[in-house]
């Protein structure tokens, strides 16, 4: 009796193995980029993401100039604003690219914009040099919010 059980028990697990598992994919989650037909402005993937590093590249050599300068001490609101950019930006492509989730990719550039902005503000009161490194990353972002604008609409 008790091997009867096991048996029906293994040849139980072997039906639930058997079963191919099948992946939906949906457009709820929102069309790839690459295959959107797009206006020519529009960025390659490999031109976003070296754009994005090399951002992150100079916002990082921006906040050490601050750094260098005691103005994380001196200016307290700098390093929050800092943290919260480079959070913010590394949102914005899982959110847009991958997810497709363009609405909230564009509230969260939108946020990037303002809190780049304010870093730019923050950077320049301890060290003038350091805002001329974050002119280009307010390009960029700037560029990119456009960019997820235009894609709510595509």
């Amino acid at each position: 009796m008790a091997s009867r059980t096991l048996k029906n028990l293994a040849e139980k697990d072997q039906s639930v193995l058997a079963k191919p598992k099948t992946r939906k994919t949906s457009n709820a989650k929102g069309r790839r980029y690459r295959a959107l037909a797009k206006p020519s402005w529009f960025p390659s993937l490999t031109v976003i993401h070296l754009g994005s590093v090399g951002s992150t590249f100079l916002m990082s050599l921006a906040a050490w100039l601050v750094w260098t300068n005691d103005g994380f001490h001196v200016d307290s609101d700098a390093l929050p604003l800092y943290i919260a950019q480079i959070s913010l930006s590394m949102v914005w492509d899982p959110l847009v690219l991958r997810i497709g989730a363009v609405w909230l990719g564009f509230l969260f550039s939108m946020l990037n914009l303002g809190t780049l902005l304010a870093c730019y503000w923050a950077f320049g009161k301890v060290n003038p040099l350091s805002k001329k490194f974050v002119k280009p990353c307010l390009t960029w972002v700037a560029y990119l919010t456009l960019v997820t604008f235009d894609l709510m609409f595509l």
